[in-house]
């Protein structure tokens, strides 16, 4: 076994673990913190699984850097050389305190630079969505098939609160052309959406833990991660991010540009 499946499985028990964690935990009492508006939440269930999730990546991977969302990370990641883990320990945290559903736990390795392994749990389901650089994508033990190709006006098209309700013309325009409009509040469960042909594509502002895990295993799908003009992304900053069929990039492409 390389050290890259020995990495991934180990991977893969790490970010289950940390699912269950969070599922386990979200009925019993927990403290609700704002960070920079009402609307940006966090709780001690992330800390306490970013934390966990980063001893963990400590022990099988030490000489790894790994940048997470809570800050129990490394601190000014200016680079991808070597090992960068990208860590979010509950993404959807405001779904996970009011409706305890639609969130996920996301964890991503980037070597020099290349996205390679991946990882969403949907937590609520109980799903694990993975992949390694290729080598495909799967949920659980069964592996995906690229979506169709479909165009913007054949596809659900999600897209988050700000740019819904923006004054964008050429946004309100993409949503318009779309088949339909959906708003998970979850980048992992939108990303999930697009991975398995349920959306077309996904439009939002994105942090580096948001973007990571989602990228990687959308690309080893053949699907468009792309600024939304069309350019490419810096998964160490946060972006204006297109995740599509090569049809609805192409159709949102024409729109904007």
């Amino acid at each position: 076994m390389t050290k890259i499946e020995e990495l991934d499985l180990q991977a893969q028990r790490i970010v289950r673990q940390a699912g269950k964690n969070a599922y386990e935990k979200m009925d019993n009492g927990y403290q609700v913190d704002t960070k920079t508006n009402y609307t940006d939440l966090v709780t001690t269930i992330d800390r306490e699984n970013e934390q966990f999730i980063n001893q963990q990546l400590r022990k099988i991977d030490p000489n790894s850097r790994i940048l997470s969302e809570e800050g129990f990370g490394d601190k000014r990641i200016l680079d991808l050389t070597g090992h960068i883990w990208i860590v979010d320990p509950i993404d959807g945290t405001m779904n996970f305190v009011k409706q305890h559903n639609n969130f996920a736990v996301m964890l991503a390795l980037y070597i020099d630079g290349i996205p390679t392994l991946g990882y969403i749990v949907d937590v609520v389901n109980n799903h694990l969505y993975h992949g390694r650089h290729g080598e495909g994508v799967f949920k659980d033990d069964q592996q995906l098939t690229p979506p169709a190709n479909l165009g913007l006006r054949e596809s659900l098209l999600a897209m988050n609160r700000t740019l819904t309700l923006g004054d964008n013309p050429l946004l309100k325009r993409v949503a318009k052309e779309a088949m339909g409009l959906r708003m998970y509040g979850s980048a992992g469960i939108e990303m999930i959406g697009v991975l398995t042909g349920q959306l077309g594509g996904y439009i939002s502002n994105l942090k580096p833990w948001d973007l990571a895990a989602g990228r990687m295993l959308a690309e080893e799908l053949g699907l468009v991660v792309k600024s939304i003009d069309g350019s490419s992304i810096n998964v160490l900053s946060s972006n204006l991010v297109l995740v599509a069929t090569s049809q609805v990039s192409r159709d949102i492409r024409q729109i904007i540009n």
